[in-house]
């Protein structure tokens, strides 16, 4: 077997071997088929990944179909919202076409079914119908109406279509096996009476055709090789087959229904249903809203379509259904937004800094990197002056040799400034710190090549000149549901796993460079994280969402079972493994991964370096060059400890240049984000 043959998912399986017996290339056409009765959201992104991502593969052309069956529930809105995210996603479609294109020769089909005598009208409740219906073990019976004659189907599906009848009076039914196994092959409805108006179609009709009926039939009429669904349609590849036996001409392509495991990401919910509800109770501004898991939602948040489809790429094709952790989504937007995002700085938990000794009329521009992944973002200039604003968090009155940030008779250097040392606070009647006091060192300014200059010190804070401060709201956006799987409790509504903190509105400070940013436009906000202009803001009252932290801040938690508990105490005893020793292990095996496996692994990796001290780091700058992976999870290490303040020394700069110097592409690459 070929390289690119272990490659292939099982779906390019499918179509190599279907290439090989039943279709030519110039045959190959595949279709994204959403009903235009809400917003996408992530979980359609994997649908639309494998369709289009076929078409990319093949050269094949991709239909968007929208499946507007039930004028109850589908607006145009829906229509433009899915054009637009598709498009947006960095798809292109061949041909825009829609279910309802397909109404009439829908009918006329129905109309031959029943003289056929494989369709019939029924006209008992829907509560009737599915007393016959049976169950999965106990076979159905026949109902009273089946056995109507041809002439009298004829007449009666007619007077529907003419709209004699009220809803719910009379169904066609396809006349299959009402004791049938698959329950869904005993005598499914074809058509029920709506009276209601089409987004397209206006009161033309009055009786629309269901799901099953509507999906194998517009795919061969759009002439579909390859009908790919979510897992859920399984059961439904038998009457999928059963229709199309029914009218298939043999000089033509029989499209072939195939399943794949959908998407399912953790703390979300992707019922349409139920977002809905979110939209309709005020739980979220709407379909947009950030917080919600809508491509529109991702969109104004921040993500990019880059890290989506990198995403959507890392998950890969699968048979059977899974969990995925969101975190993995938010992996990939770390990762795209690092090498695209340019720094600037930004205090979202403000507290004055005073530099005493810094003269008071005094201000100087000083030159900041717009981002040390580009080299071509270039650079800006930043004001500092006497005043400045940092986080609160940033200082500490008395701190441990571990607090590596400003506390009292301890230096920092402020980023792309000097390095100062805290002096004393001052404090108000209730004892809280409202100004901090430092001085500086004007020989250490960032970039002068002085010796002062070069001079380490432990903690890099990011700070804004009070003067020069840009007021700014700040959405700083979490998770909506506190609970993993919020719409899987039996005995609970999803509603009660809201988090009543998703959303936390901030007054903030950033630097003046951010008073021109454009709506969309995303930065990274020093040692902070991920923020995107919100579509509300303006010149005069700018507006961040938080797309993402720098790293994940969520900790998983799940139910202590009684073997986990007994688990833990035969543990108890046992030394743990130190994360140092697991990242090495994980590297070892590195470079012989499949690429969606060493994206896993590479958030694992950077997840336990934040447990990782630079001392327990040193030693692995020296692994032998043949050892390539574990230079990798080194560097990769290595990178988190920078982002988290540690300065640079001789011994840091030499492990980065000889990585930029390796044969080995990924190393140089992991080498490059630093």
């Amino acid at each position: 077997m070929s390289e690119e043959t272990k490659s292939l998912n099982f779906i390019e399986h499918i179509i190599e071997n279907d290439l090989k017996n039943e279709v030519t290339q110039d045959e190959l056409r595949f279709r994204f088929p959403p009903e235009p009765n809400g917003y996408l959201h992530i979980g359609h992104t994997k649908a639309i990944g494998i369709s289009f991502g076929l078409g990319e593969r093949y050269n094949a052309p991709v239909n968007l179909r929208f499946d507007d069956t039930n004028p109850a529930k589908e607006e145009q809105e829906y229509v433009d919202a899915i054009k637009e995210d598709v498009s947006w996603l960095g798809y292109t479609w061949d041909k825009e076409v829609y279910s309802s294109d397909y109404f009439q020769q829908l009918h006329d089909w129905a109309v031959q079914l029943i003289k056929d005598g494989k369709a019939y009208v029924d006209s008992q409740s829907s509560e009737a119908m599915a007393e016959q219906k049976g169950t999965p073990t106990q076979p159905g019976i026949d109902g009273p109406y089946r056995n109507r004659t041809v002439e009298e189907n004829l007449d009666l599906f007619s007077r529907m279509k003419a709209g004699e009848f009220n809803e719910g009076e009379h169904v066609l039914r396809a006349k299959i096996d009402m004791a049938h196994v698959n329950m869904l092959m005993r005598d499914p409805i074809m058509y029920r009476i709506l009276k209601k108006s089409h987004h397209r179609t206006g009161d033309d009709w009055c009786i629309y055709p269901m799901y099953d009926w509507t999906h194998g039939e517009s795919d061969y009429l759009e002439q579909v090789s390859h009908s790919l669904c979510s897992l859920e349609f399984k059961p439904h590849r038998e009457l999928y087959d059963w229709f199309l036996d029914q009218l298939v001409e043999a000089d033509k392509i029989r499209p072939k229904q195939r399943e794949f495991a959908r998407l399912n990401l953790s703390y979300t919910i992707m019922s349409k249903r139920k977002l809905l509800k979110l939209v309709e109770d005020g739980v979220v501004s709407g379909w947009d809203d950030p917080r919600m898991p809508t491509i529109s939602g991702l969109r104004r948040r921040g993500y990019t379509p880059a890290a989506i489809r990198k995403f959507v790429e890392t998950v890969g094709v699968a048979k059977r259904d899974n969990m995925i952790d969101v975190s993995l989504l938010e992996f990939c937007i770390r990762e795209d937004l690092n090498k695209t995002a340019p720094r600037v700085m930004a205090v979202l938990d403000p507290i004055k800094l005073v530099i005493s000794n810094y003269p008071e009329d005094k201000e100087e521009w000083l030159e900041a990197e717009n981002n040390q992944e580009d080299d071509s973002a270039g650079f800006r200039q930043v004001p500092f002056s006497r005043e400045l604003y940092i986080e609160r968090d940033d200082f500490k009155e008395q701190a441990n040799s571990k607090y590596f940030r400003l506390s009292l008779g301890k230096e920092v250097r402020l980023k792309n400034a000097y390095i100062i040392k805290g002096e004393s606070v001052v404090k108000d009647e209730n004892g809280n710190i409202t100004e901090i006091h430092a001085t500086y060192d004007p020989d250490t300014l960032s970039g002068s090549g002085t010796e002062a200059s070069l001079r380490k010190v432990k903690g890099t804070l990011h700070w804004v000149s009070i003067k020069h401060a840009v007021k700014a709201e700040v959405r700083e956006y979490d998770r909506l549901f506190m609970d993993e799987t919020p719409d899987s409790h039996p005995d609970k509504d999803f509603m009660e796993f809201i988090n009543p903190d998703s959303l936390k509105i901030i007054t903030a400070f950033v630097e003046p460079s951010l008073k021109e940013a454009k709506v969309g436009e995303r930065f990274q906000f020093q040692r902070l994280g991920y923020f995107n202009v919100d579509k509300e803001s303006t010149p005069e009252a700018l507006i961040f969402n938080k797309t993402v932290g720098l790293r994940d801040s969520w900790v998983k938690e799940k139910p202590k079972t009684e073997a986990n508990t007994n688990q833990n105490k035969q543990k108890q005893n046992q030394p743990q493994r130190k994360a140092i020793d697991v990242i090495q292990q994980l590297g070892k095996k590195y470079t012989n991964l499949p690429e969606a496996k060493q994206e896993k692994v590479k958030a694992e990796i950077l997840d336990l370096a934040k447990q990782v001290s630079y001392d327990e780091l040193e030693p692995l700058f020296g692994t032998a060059a043949k050892k390539v992976g574990t230079r990798i999870a080194a560097m990769l290490t290595l990178r988190v400890l920078l982002e988290n303040g540690l300065e640079r020394n001789t011994a840091i700069n030499d492990f980065i240049e000889k990585g930029l110097e390796d044969a080995n592409a990924l190393l140089v690459e992991t080498a490059n984000t630093i």
